[in-house]
């Protein structure tokens, strides 16, 4: 009886996920004492068998794939090991070059707060001369490029990318590597197919979203001109002028054509622009920006006027005017439910804090064990 109860609580836990949670909840705390252990054999061991051990091949590997919290330990434990660790990798000699070619911004920023104390972290070349700026000029895996939606946003994140670095090391804006190339050359290379990409990706959005803009313009245009309910004969003036309604049909009709209209002209300015790298920086984006906000406040506002429309023509026809206004709710919904997104991730990527938090937190502990490790 005992062991058919004990067989039901094991099935009842499978069945909730009480027991995938479990198991779980112990491989992690499994893994925090596994790499309190780690941390202890690297404080206890000399420098020179940091360099060759194995705990130098999980620390790349836990960069290469953002596992922040595995990095972070390290940095806290012993964060000269995560400063002199190398990689078999020739392209990485040290852990800030590898974060900056896997883009992983959030360990980058890690590594920068105790490097801070590294100088030679920063200032290192690879046997082909290169240094961290022209690690930040090659284009990552598609995998890593693949992360963001749209090739004119690839292309901003990888300019964010080589200025963030830029910012830490401008003296090596001009220095060249063995193949006599600079950085931003060795970037404007390895990036040419993605600008390509980039222009025809923001020119097919811009050319869809332009007729879409244009339709509307001239919906609202000749909408303001046959208004609901028709003039006055003998003044000219609309039949239903005073009506509370009929300001908000006025209002809504106007307030599209405008948005349209403004749409229009962002998205001809992308059309026409030049296609230049720094013009995927922020330029191009915060065209794409306005354009896309200007139509989807088009679309809102159209809809609100023919809402405004039916209500007075059928105010006394709910049966008609209730379902029509519910379906023209419809193309509001699809839009926002299918642009939105992306426009919010526009916004973030082209005026938010960027990919690189420069707001390193320092813990003081951490800093006075660097200290002591430098003198």
């Amino acid at each position: 009886m005992l062991a058919l109860l004990r067989q039901l609580v094991v099935k009842l836990l499978k069945i909730f996920g009480i027991k995938d949670l479990y198991d779980m909840k112990l491989i992690h705390v499994q893994a925090n004492e596994l790499l309190g252990i780690m941390c202890k054999q690297f404080l206890d061991s000399d420098c020179d068998q940091w360099e060759d051990s194995k705990g130098s091949y999980a620390i790349f590997y836990a960069i290469e794939n953002g596992i922040l919290k595995f990095v972070d330990k390290i940095a806290k434990e012993s964060p000269k090991v995560l400063m002199w660790s190398k990689s078999d990798d020739e392209r990485f000699p040290n852990a800030l070059w590898a974060a900056i070619f896997h883009r992983q911004a959030e360990i980058f920023s890690l590594i920068c707060g105790v490097a801070d104390r590294y100088g030679s972290l920063k200032f290192s070349y690879d046997k082909h001369g290169n240094n961290i700026l022209h690690t930040a000029g090659k284009l990552p895996p598609s995998t890593l490029i693949n992360r963001t939606a749209g090739a004119a946003f690839q292309m901003q994140k990888e300019l964010q990318w080589y200025k963030a670095v830029e910012s830490i090391v401008p003296r090596y804006c001009e220095l060249k590597n063995k193949d006599g190339k600079t950085p931003r050359e060795l970037f404007t290379e390895s990036h040419k197919e993605l600008v390509k990409e980039g222009e025809k990706w923001m020119k097919s959005t811009a050319t869809s979203c332009t007729v879409v803009g244009a339709l509307i313009v001239t919906i609202m245009f000749a909408a303001a001109f046959t208004v609901p309910g028709g003039n006055n004969q003998n003044t000219g003036y609309p039949m239903f002028l005073k009506d509370k309604l009929f300001m908000l049909f006025i209002i809504s009709d106007s307030i599209s054509l405008f948005s349209s209209s403004t749409s229009v002209l962002m998205f001809l300015g992308i059309l026409t622009s030049r296609y230049l790298e720094e013009d995927f920086l922020k330029s191009l984006p915060s065209k794409m920006i306005i354009g896309l906000s200007t139509l989807f406040f088009s679309i809102a506002t159209m809809v609100i006027a023919f809402s405004a429309a039916l209500l007075i023509m059928l105010r006394e026809y709910s049966w008609i005017f209730i379902p029509a206004i519910c379906l023209a709710s419809v193309p509001v919904t699809l839009f926002v439910w299918m642009q939105f997104p992306l426009l919010v991730e526009m916004v973030i990527s082209t005026f938010g804090p960027g990919v690189v938090n420069r707001k390193i937190r320092k813990c003081s502990k951490l800093c006075t064990y660097l200290s002591s490790c430098c003198s």
